[in-house]
Protein backbone atom coordinates (compact mmCIF):
# COMPACT_ATOMS: atom_id res chain seq x y z
CA UNK A 1 0.00 0.00 0.00
CA UNK A 2 1.29 3.47 -0.88
CA UNK A 3 2.47 5.47 2.11
CA UNK A 4 1.62 9.17 2.12
CA UNK A 5 4.48 11.32 3.42
CA UNK A 6 5.53 14.91 3.97
CA UNK A 7 9.28 15.56 3.90
CA UNK A 8 10.39 18.39 6.19
CA UNK A 9 13.92 19.32 5.24
CA UNK A 10 16.91 21.69 5.24
CA UNK A 11 18.84 20.61 2.11
CA UNK A 12 21.90 19.72 2.45
CA UNK A 13 23.36 17.20 0.03
CA UNK A 14 22.15 14.21 2.04
CA UNK A 15 18.65 15.73 2.25
CA UNK A 16 18.71 16.05 -1.53
CA UNK A 17 19.48 12.34 -1.94
CA UNK A 18 16.67 11.49 0.50
CA UNK A 19 14.19 13.52 -1.57
CA UNK A 20 15.36 11.80 -4.78
CA UNK A 21 15.01 8.38 -3.14
CA UNK A 22 11.43 9.19 -2.16
CA UNK A 23 10.57 10.48 -5.63
CA UNK A 24 11.99 7.32 -7.22
CA UNK A 25 9.90 5.01 -5.02
CA UNK A 26 6.33 4.18 -6.07
CA UNK A 27 5.59 2.90 -2.56
CA UNK A 28 5.62 6.53 -1.39
CA UNK A 29 3.30 9.40 -2.27
CA UNK A 30 5.06 12.67 -1.49
CA UNK A 31 2.27 15.10 -0.60
CA UNK A 32 4.61 18.06 -0.26
CA UNK A 33 7.99 19.29 0.91
CA UNK A 34 8.34 21.74 3.78
CA UNK A 35 11.57 23.58 4.42
CA UNK A 36 13.21 24.78 7.61
CA UNK A 37 16.35 26.72 8.49
CA UNK A 38 19.14 24.38 9.52
CA UNK A 39 22.10 23.35 7.40
CA UNK A 40 21.81 26.77 5.77
CA UNK A 41 19.31 29.63 6.22
CA UNK A 42 15.72 29.24 5.03
CA UNK A 43 16.15 31.10 1.73
CA UNK A 44 18.76 28.52 0.67
CA UNK A 45 16.91 25.44 1.97
CA UNK A 46 13.75 26.55 0.14
CA UNK A 47 15.75 27.15 -3.04
CA UNK A 48 17.54 23.84 -2.73
CA UNK A 49 14.37 21.80 -2.30
CA UNK A 50 13.07 23.20 -5.58
CA UNK A 51 16.37 22.52 -7.34
CA UNK A 52 16.07 18.86 -6.34
CA UNK A 53 12.47 18.67 -7.55
CA UNK A 54 13.45 20.10 -10.91
CA UNK A 55 16.44 17.79 -11.19
CA UNK A 56 14.00 14.89 -10.83
CA UNK A 57 11.59 16.43 -13.34
CA UNK A 58 8.91 16.99 -10.68
CA UNK A 59 8.06 20.67 -10.98
CA UNK A 60 4.46 19.99 -9.94
CA UNK A 61 5.48 19.18 -6.36
CA UNK A 62 4.44 21.64 -3.67
CA UNK A 63 7.26 23.21 -1.67
CA UNK A 64 6.40 25.37 1.34
CA UNK A 65 8.84 27.55 3.26
CA UNK A 66 8.64 27.22 7.03
CA UNK A 67 10.45 28.42 10.14
CA UNK A 68 13.48 30.64 9.59
CA UNK A 69 14.78 30.22 13.15
CA UNK A 70 14.49 27.82 16.10
CA UNK A 71 11.78 28.14 18.73
CA UNK A 72 13.90 29.86 21.37
CA UNK A 73 17.51 30.23 20.18
CA UNK A 74 19.62 31.89 17.50
CA UNK A 75 20.05 29.84 14.35
CA UNK A 76 23.18 27.69 14.02
CA UNK A 77 24.05 26.60 10.47
CA UNK A 78 26.52 24.16 8.87
CA UNK A 79 28.07 25.80 5.83
CA UNK A 80 31.38 24.28 6.93
CA UNK A 81 29.93 20.91 5.93
CA UNK A 82 27.53 21.67 3.09
CA UNK A 83 29.05 24.80 1.56
CA UNK A 84 27.61 28.29 1.30
CA UNK A 85 24.50 27.24 -0.61
CA UNK A 86 23.94 23.93 1.17
CA UNK A 87 24.16 22.12 -2.17
CA UNK A 88 27.72 23.00 -3.10
CA UNK A 89 29.47 20.66 -5.51
CA UNK A 90 27.86 20.47 -8.96
CA UNK A 91 26.77 23.73 -10.60
CA UNK A 92 23.00 23.68 -11.12
CA UNK A 93 20.61 26.33 -12.46
CA UNK A 94 18.41 28.35 -10.14
CA UNK A 95 14.93 26.83 -9.82
CA UNK A 96 12.11 28.11 -12.00
CA UNK A 97 9.26 26.60 -9.97
CA UNK A 98 7.74 28.88 -7.35
CA UNK A 99 7.34 28.36 -3.66
CA UNK A 100 3.76 27.82 -2.57
CA UNK A 101 2.15 30.91 -1.03
CA UNK A 102 1.28 29.32 2.32
CA UNK A 103 3.46 28.58 5.33
CA UNK A 104 4.89 25.11 5.89
CA UNK A 105 3.29 24.78 9.32
CA UNK A 106 -0.16 25.58 7.93
CA UNK A 107 0.34 23.01 5.17
CA UNK A 108 1.30 20.32 7.67
CA UNK A 109 -1.73 21.06 9.85
CA UNK A 110 -4.20 21.31 6.96
CA UNK A 111 -2.93 18.11 5.36
CA UNK A 112 -3.20 16.10 8.57
CA UNK A 113 -6.69 17.43 9.37
CA UNK A 114 -8.03 16.90 5.86
CA UNK A 115 -6.95 13.27 5.46
CA UNK A 116 -8.00 10.20 7.42
CA UNK A 117 -6.24 9.84 10.76
CA UNK A 118 -3.20 7.60 10.70
CA UNK A 119 -2.50 7.88 6.98
CA UNK A 120 0.23 10.57 6.78
CA UNK A 121 3.83 10.03 7.91
CA UNK A 122 6.05 13.02 8.67
CA UNK A 123 9.69 12.69 7.62
CA UNK A 124 11.82 15.42 9.25
CA UNK A 125 15.38 15.52 7.94
CA UNK A 126 16.48 18.70 9.73
CA UNK A 127 15.71 20.61 12.93
CA UNK A 128 12.23 19.82 14.25
CA UNK A 129 11.02 23.41 14.38
CA UNK A 130 8.18 23.11 11.85
CA UNK A 131 6.89 19.88 13.41
CA UNK A 132 6.94 21.39 16.91
CA UNK A 133 5.19 24.57 15.75
CA UNK A 134 2.46 22.50 14.09
CA UNK A 135 1.93 20.46 17.26
CA UNK A 136 1.83 23.63 19.36
CA UNK A 137 -0.60 25.42 17.06
CA UNK A 138 -2.97 22.48 16.56
CA UNK A 139 -2.61 19.77 19.21
CA UNK A 140 -5.28 17.65 17.49
CA UNK A 141 -2.81 16.61 14.80
CA UNK A 142 -0.80 14.46 17.23
CA UNK A 143 -3.47 11.76 17.12
CA UNK A 144 -3.67 11.94 13.32
CA UNK A 145 0.02 11.41 12.47
CA UNK A 146 0.74 7.85 11.39
CA UNK A 147 4.37 8.10 12.48
CA UNK A 148 7.25 10.57 12.61
CA UNK A 149 10.36 9.05 10.99
CA UNK A 150 13.30 11.37 11.62
CA UNK A 151 17.03 11.67 11.28
CA UNK A 152 18.49 13.03 14.46
CA UNK A 153 20.29 12.35 17.69
CA UNK A 154 23.00 9.95 18.74
CA UNK A 155 23.88 8.02 21.87
CA UNK A 156 26.87 5.63 21.80
CA UNK A 157 28.32 7.65 18.88
CA UNK A 158 28.10 10.94 20.76
CA UNK A 159 27.53 14.11 18.76
CA UNK A 160 28.70 15.66 15.51
CA UNK A 161 28.31 19.37 16.31
CA UNK A 162 29.31 19.17 19.99
CA UNK A 163 30.81 16.23 21.91
CA UNK A 164 27.30 15.15 22.94
CA UNK A 165 24.79 16.57 20.44
CA UNK A 166 23.80 15.76 16.87
CA UNK A 167 23.25 18.83 14.67
CA UNK A 168 19.47 18.66 14.09
CA UNK A 169 18.65 18.36 17.79
CA UNK A 170 21.31 20.90 18.79
CA UNK A 171 19.89 23.58 16.46
CA UNK A 172 16.47 23.41 18.12
CA UNK A 173 16.51 21.29 21.29
CA UNK A 174 13.23 22.75 22.54
CA UNK A 175 11.50 21.62 19.35
CA UNK A 176 12.99 18.13 19.64
CA UNK A 177 11.90 17.86 23.28
CA UNK A 178 8.36 18.90 22.35
CA UNK A 179 8.13 16.35 19.54
CA UNK A 180 9.41 13.46 21.66
CA UNK A 181 6.92 14.39 24.35
CA UNK A 182 3.91 14.59 22.03
CA UNK A 183 2.87 10.94 22.22
CA UNK A 184 3.28 10.36 18.46
CA UNK A 185 4.86 7.09 17.23
CA UNK A 186 8.48 7.93 16.36
CA UNK A 187 11.27 6.17 14.51
CA UNK A 188 14.64 7.83 15.18
CA UNK A 189 17.59 7.30 12.83
CA UNK A 190 20.56 8.58 14.88
CA UNK A 191 24.27 8.91 14.16
CA UNK A 192 24.77 5.41 15.54
CA UNK A 193 22.95 4.14 12.46
CA UNK A 194 23.99 6.67 9.82
CA UNK A 195 27.70 6.41 10.65
CA UNK A 196 27.51 2.79 9.48
CA UNK A 197 26.38 3.91 6.01
CA UNK A 198 29.56 5.41 4.56
CA UNK A 199 29.94 6.78 1.05
CA UNK A 200 32.87 4.60 0.05
CA UNK A 201 34.50 5.05 -3.34
CA UNK A 202 32.87 1.88 -4.64
CA UNK A 203 29.40 2.99 -3.54
CA UNK A 204 29.76 6.42 -5.12
CA UNK A 205 31.12 4.79 -8.27
CA UNK A 206 28.05 2.55 -8.46
CA UNK A 207 25.80 5.61 -8.38
CA UNK A 208 27.90 7.42 -10.98
CA UNK A 209 27.82 4.27 -13.09
CA UNK A 210 24.06 4.68 -13.60
CA UNK A 211 25.16 7.08 -16.32
CA UNK A 212 22.44 9.73 -16.04
CA UNK A 213 22.85 13.44 -15.38
CA UNK A 214 20.96 13.01 -12.09
CA UNK A 215 23.31 10.22 -11.01
CA UNK A 216 26.38 12.31 -11.82
CA UNK A 217 25.00 15.23 -9.81
CA UNK A 218 24.28 12.90 -6.89
CA UNK A 219 27.82 11.48 -7.01
CA UNK A 220 29.27 14.99 -6.96
CA UNK A 221 27.08 15.93 -3.99
CA UNK A 222 28.31 12.91 -2.07
CA UNK A 223 31.93 13.63 -2.91
CA UNK A 224 31.59 17.24 -1.78
CA UNK A 225 29.90 16.41 1.53
CA UNK A 226 32.18 13.51 2.39
CA UNK A 227 35.37 15.62 2.27
CA UNK A 228 34.55 17.11 5.69
CA UNK A 229 33.69 13.80 7.33
CA UNK A 230 36.73 12.01 5.91
CA UNK A 231 39.00 14.61 7.48
CA UNK A 232 37.06 14.64 10.75
CA UNK A 233 36.62 10.90 11.27
CA UNK A 234 39.51 9.47 9.27
CA UNK A 235 37.18 7.18 7.33
CA UNK A 236 36.79 6.33 3.68
CA UNK A 237 33.73 8.36 2.80
CA UNK A 238 31.26 10.01 5.12
CA UNK A 239 27.94 9.01 6.65
CA UNK A 240 24.87 9.45 4.46
CA UNK A 241 22.38 10.53 7.09
CA UNK A 242 19.01 11.58 5.75
CA UNK A 243 18.33 8.91 3.11
CA UNK A 244 18.19 6.44 6.01
CA UNK A 245 14.77 7.91 6.83
CA UNK A 246 13.34 7.07 3.42
CA UNK A 247 15.14 3.73 3.26
CA UNK A 248 13.58 2.70 6.59
CA UNK A 249 10.12 3.37 5.14
CA UNK A 250 10.94 1.30 2.07
CA UNK A 251 13.03 -1.52 3.57
CA UNK A 252 12.74 -1.67 7.36
CA UNK A 253 14.38 -5.11 7.31
CA UNK A 254 17.68 -3.37 6.45
CA UNK A 255 17.68 -1.79 9.92
CA UNK A 256 17.89 -2.97 13.51
CA UNK A 257 16.82 -1.12 16.65
CA UNK A 258 14.65 -1.24 19.74
CA UNK A 259 11.94 0.72 21.51
CA UNK A 260 13.47 3.14 24.03
CA UNK A 261 12.78 6.20 26.05
CA UNK A 262 14.40 9.28 24.51
CA UNK A 263 14.71 12.62 26.30
CA UNK A 264 16.30 15.78 24.91
CA UNK A 265 18.57 17.98 27.02
CA UNK A 266 17.51 21.65 26.85
CA UNK A 267 19.35 23.19 29.84
CA UNK A 268 22.97 22.12 30.25
CA UNK A 269 25.55 24.19 28.34
CA UNK A 270 27.77 21.10 28.06
CA UNK A 271 25.13 18.70 26.76
CA UNK A 272 22.58 20.99 25.08
CA UNK A 273 20.65 19.08 22.43
CA UNK A 274 21.88 15.69 23.62
CA UNK A 275 19.50 12.79 23.00
CA UNK A 276 19.49 10.74 26.20
CA UNK A 277 18.53 7.25 25.01
CA UNK A 278 17.65 4.63 27.61
CA UNK A 279 18.97 1.82 25.40
CA UNK A 280 19.36 -0.66 28.27
CA UNK A 281 16.02 0.12 29.94
CA UNK A 282 17.52 1.26 33.22
CA UNK A 283 14.70 3.74 33.95
CA UNK A 284 10.95 3.41 34.18
CA UNK A 285 10.36 6.22 31.68
CA UNK A 286 7.87 5.59 28.88
CA UNK A 287 9.30 4.15 25.68
CA UNK A 288 8.57 6.85 23.14
CA UNK A 289 10.66 5.95 20.08
CA UNK A 290 11.94 3.11 17.97
CA UNK A 291 15.66 3.91 17.98
CA UNK A 292 17.65 2.44 15.09
CA UNK A 293 21.23 1.44 15.83
CA UNK A 294 22.37 -0.53 12.80
CA UNK A 295 21.88 -0.73 9.04
CA UNK A 296 22.88 -3.17 6.30
CA UNK A 297 25.00 -0.58 4.49
CA UNK A 298 25.47 -2.60 1.32
CA UNK A 299 21.72 -3.20 1.06
CA UNK A 300 21.07 0.47 1.76
CA UNK A 301 23.34 1.66 -1.06
CA UNK A 302 22.01 -1.00 -3.43
CA UNK A 303 18.52 0.35 -2.80
CA UNK A 304 19.64 3.92 -3.50
CA UNK A 305 21.38 2.97 -6.74
CA UNK A 306 18.45 0.86 -7.93
CA UNK A 307 15.95 3.64 -7.28
CA UNK A 308 18.03 6.51 -8.68
CA UNK A 309 18.36 4.54 -11.91
CA UNK A 310 14.59 4.96 -12.33
CA UNK A 311 14.68 8.76 -12.40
Amino acid sequence: MTQQIIIDTDPGQDDAVAILLALASPELELLGITTVAGNVPLAFTSRNARIVCELAGRRELKVFAGADKPLARPLVTAEHVHGKTGLDGPVLPAPSMALQPGHAVDFIIETLLSRPAGTVTLCPLGPLTNIALALQREPRIAARIRRIVMMGGGFFEGGNITPTAEFNFYVDPEAAALVFGAGVPITMLPLDCTHRALTTRARVAAIRGIGSHLAEVTAQWLEFAERFDEQKYGTEGGPLHDPCVIAWLLRPALFQGRECNVEIETQSPLTLGMSVVDWWGVTQRRKNALVIKDVDADGFYALIAERLARL
